[in-house]
């Protein structure tokens, strides 16, 4: 409660007469002084007693402030408000102290301001909406520890959950519920949500499901698509919400003209035309525009021009459905970046932020690199919620960049279990954090157990190495299987891997890496009696040896999605160079192209080819361990090392004793099933694989005795049907494939299963 009374309000006080303040226990009297201010002739007149009131109550220290005159003084009657000793919550289970605590403002050692905490009182309430609960109570207790002093407690009643249970797309031609669903991160409950927590009524997402869904019409040719609005509708009846997103599609457009115009004195156009990933003819393409014009603002930048500008005009042809675009590169105002301020990270350092940024402090300011800074803030997946904004600096050319990220769990811990055809039961432990210690570094450690293998893998990685744009990663591994019905052997390696990533532009990359390892084949018993066969036995007795490499992997992507495309190509040429130290000595050269490409609203292609080839050299046989093996990675519907060179002499196991070269191509549909929800992240699929092993470059004889090896460049292919579960412990795939055509010798397996997260 605030009063105040001013007797003879129309007469003025002389600036000679005392201010007396009465009642302040903790606040100085001069401070309460401080706020009166004389007005031009000396007098406090009303205005200036007003003034003094209104600063008073606004400093929330008082819960009581009146002023009134006696005689030739002014007294101020002051009521201190309490001080806050504690901030409490109590029944809190599904929201943290830590988060409530951000989302409000009362602290403790501060006053308490009523006004403060029923707005408190709302934001808990918003807190809780954020993960979907709706039906929350929230009641605060001021409890007096004497002294002026209070505990201010939050009781919380959180009820139940209030989640998502029906998510309806109105206006959509093009593409279909499925495909949309994908594109979003809220939906619908089903028996997985409470692994994933996809189901939760959050406002703040499904606000950024609008504009996710807008940039995928965007990238998919419709320039005019918007989502105008998202209506969630609480429905009594199934206790929970129903949101509906409301999209205008527009029509499918294609480039036109592209052109890029100069008007910056004494830069030829020529320089920058060849810039542009738009191209004339192609479907239209929102983020081709984004990207274009990153690449020309920092080609301008790099040819000394730091506040020229690169805006695409955009023309649309109605009639013909084309678009043309003009690449404007004007003159900008010249306007310096005077900070960079960064806050919400309360566990990702700052330096992690600032490195996404091509500019810096003193630094010319350029719209198009902070928008660039902002999606690759987003794409790290570090955060909730990324903005950047700006603001006036301390003099006209002068602004200040506000950062705000607000950081999201990303530390893992899974145990797994799983059962594949190659490597029958498997158990896998596995803890990760993609932003150890808010450094942006990658940390994995994983333990697996199975029925025919074991192993343990150490990873770490920073994208950041030394500062530079080049990123670095360490491995360590070991790894061991035991005779199965697809091999006579056991296996054993263990070493480190080191890796260097080099960039070149924003599709191609080059990843460099040195490797260092043992591998090592003993014999045990097989299970059919029989003995290995002699490659086998010749490989056993060479014994251990050391392979120390050196190699790189050249990957070019223009995919829509890293982790599940729709659209796009993926090459990468791998190559790995043996015998720097170490005892032994080969050349592995390896292709592997992927093409994707969306057909309709709910189906997409896959083709896929690849290839490899290697050979030793200084006068050295390729081991048996680096040799290529067909299976069902190349060709489904084969066994594990199923086809390929295999020595055929009677009277032992028969093994496929791998070869120097191989090639394999896939033709592939896939597709969502009918009548199961998006959500449940099943798809199945249907395919063509065709391929082959061959070019065996082991001995021929053995101890005298000459190996009957089968070697021909025989087409092996399949067909079949396939299904894959995206699950939360990792993707479950099963295939079922029919060989169409094959050696005498292949050894087939139509049934294919993997399953957890391996």
């Amino acid at each position: 409660m605030v009063a105040a009374s001013a007797a003879a309000a129309g007469t003025a006080l002389s600036l000679q007469g005392s201010i007396t303040v009465e009642g302040n226990q903790r606040i100085e009297a001069d401070t309460i002084r401080s706020y009166f201010h004389a007005a031009p002739d000396r007098r406090f007149d009303e205005a200036a007693r007003d003034a003094a009131l209104k600063g008073l109550v606004a400093t929330g220290l008082f819960d009581k402030v009146s002023i009134e005159r006696v005689g030739e003084r002014l007294a101020v009657h002051v009521t201190e408000a309490p001080v806050l000793d504690r901030v409490a919550f109590e029944g809190n289970r599904k929201v943290k102290d830590a988060d409530l605590a951000a989302a409000i403002e009362s602290r403790p050692r501060g006053s308490l301001q009523r006004a403060s905490v029923q707005a408190d009182v709302g934001r808990i309430l918003e807190a809780y909406r954020h993960v979907g609960r709706d039906d929350v109570r929230v009641t605060p207790e001021i409890i007096d520890r004497g002294n002026g002093r209070v505990d201010l407690v939050y009781g919380i009643t959180e009820g139940v959950k209030t989640p998502v249970r029906q998510i309806n797309f109105t206006g959509n031609h093009v593409f279909g519920q499925r495909q949309l669903s994908a594109v979003i991160k809220t939906s619908a409950t089903n028996m997985l949500s409470f692994l994933t927590g996809a189901d939760a009524y959050d406002p703040d997402r499904i606000a950024q499901d609008q504009e996710q869904l807008r940039l995928f019409y965007r990238g998919k040719g419709y320039a005019d698509a918007s989502v105008p609005s998202a209506r969630a509708e609480y429905d009594p009846t199934a206790k929970g919400f129903a949101v509906t997103f409301v999209i205008e599609e527009g029509s499918l457009y294609h480039f036109g003209d592209v052109s890029v115009v100069c008007n910056v004195p004494g830069l030829a156009p020529e320089r920058l035309r060849g810039l542009p990933l738009a191209h004339t003819g192609a479907v239209f393409d929102g983020n081709a525009l984004d990207k274009s014009s990153e690449n020309l603002a920092v080609e301008l930048a790099r040819l000394g021009y730091p506040f020229a500008q690169a805006a695409p005009r955009v023309t649309r042809v109605a009639a013909a459905q084309r678009i043309d675009v003009a690449f404007v590169i004007d003159q900008g105002p010249r306007t310096y970046v005077e900070r960079i301020e960064i806050h919400g990270n309360a566990r990702t350092r700052d330096y992690v932020i600032r490195r996404e940024f091509d500019i810096a402090e003193g630094d010319a300011y350029n719209k198009t690199l902070i928008d660039r800074a902002e999606r690759r803030l987003k794409s790290l997946n570090y955060f909730k919620t990324v903005k950047i904004s700006n603001r006036p600096g301390s003099a006209p050319d002068r602004v200040v960049l506000d950062v705000e990220a607000v950081d999201e769990s990303t530390g893992d811990f899974n145990i797994s279990g799983g059962y594949s055809t190659t490597d029958g039961a498997l158990v896998q432990v596995k803890a990760s954090d993609r932003n150890f210690h808010g450094t942006g570094n990658n940390v994995q450690a994983s333990v697996t157990y199975g029925q025919y293998a074991r192993g343990i893998d150490l990873t770490a990685s920073e994208p950041y190495f030394l500062g530079t744009k080049v990123s670095a990663g360490i491995e360590l591994f070991g790894r061991q299987t035991d005779v199965t019905s697809y091999q006579s052997y056991n296996s054993t390696s263990y070493g480190g891997t080191f890796q260097i990533g080099t960039p070149i532009t924003e599709q191609l990359g080059v990843q460099w890496r040195y490797s260092v390892y043992n591998q090592d084949i003993t014999l045990g018993a097989t299970n059919s009696g029989l003995p290995p066969s002699l490659a086998i036995q010749q490989a056993a007795a060479y014994g251990p040896a050391w392979v120390s490499s050196i190699g790189s992997t050249t990957t070019y992507s223009t995919l829509d999605d890293a982790k599940n495309p729709t659209s796009g190509i993926k090459s990468q040429l791998s190559q790995d160079l043996a015998g720097l130290g170490g005892d032994v000595k080969f050349l592995r050269t390896a292709e592997d192209v992927r093409y994707y490409q969306s057909l309709s609203s709910d189906v997409g292609g896959l083709v896929r080819a690849q290839g490899g080839y290697i050979t030793g050299w200084g006068g050295q046989q390729v081991p048996l361990m680096n040799s290529f093996f067909g299976g069902p990675t190349m060709v489904r519907g084969f066994a594990t090392n199923g086809f390929g060179p295999r020595d055929l002499t009677p009277g032992t196991t028969m093994d496929n004793v791998g070869g120097s070269m191989y090639w394999a191509t896939t033709a592939e549909l896939q597709s969502g099933i009918p009548g199961v929800p998006n959500e449940y992240g099943l798809r199945a699929s249907a395919f063509v694989d065709a391929g082959s092993v061959f070019g065996y470059s082991g001995a021929n004889t053995v101890g005298g005795t000459a190996l009957q090896v089968a070697n021909k460049n025989v087409i092996r292919s399949s067909v079949g049907v396939g299904l894959t579960w995206a699950s939360p412990f990792g993707s479950l795939t099963a295939s079922y494939a029919v060989s169409v055509t094959k050696a005498a010798y292949d050894v087939v397996q139509p049934f294919g299963f993997t399953a957890g997260g391996f």
